[in-house]
């Protein structure tokens, strides 16, 4: 067990209630597959829509709550609104989540536990 004689419970708690805001955010499975995709990189609204066939305006709702929660950036060109991450620690625990449920070692691990 860490020593915790150091801590600032006041900083804890603030951490705490980040921490609990952006896995809430994290929790949605449509949500999760909009950040995995666009960890990969910069997408389109219409890229997203057909990569992970998300439709309207389901599509339209959680990209609303990514901007909202500061967990993605959005630029215009023309018509098109692109997204990308805008959130470091979204991203750092979008990697944690790759390598324990994505990745193909994961996977095998996880199917194997399954039987």
């Amino acid at each position: 067990m860490p020593d915790t004689t150091g801590i600032d419970l006041d900083a804890m708690r603030k951490t705490a209630a980040d921490t609990s805001a952006l896995l809430k955010t994290l929790a949605n499975p449509d949500r999760l597959l909009l950040l995995c995709q666009i960890s990969q990189g910069e997408c389109c609204v219409g890229e997203l829509e057909e990569a992970l066939d998300i439709h309207q305006p389901t599509l339209s709702q959680q990209l609303g709550i990514l901007r909202e929660e500061g967990l993605v950036n959005t630029r215009r060109e023309g018509k098109r609104i692109y997204y990308s991450i805008a959130s470091e620690k979204a991203m750092a625990v979008m990697q944690v989540l790759y390598e324990q449920f994505c990745k193909p070692a994961a996977r095998r691990k996880s199917a194997a536990r399954a039987h």
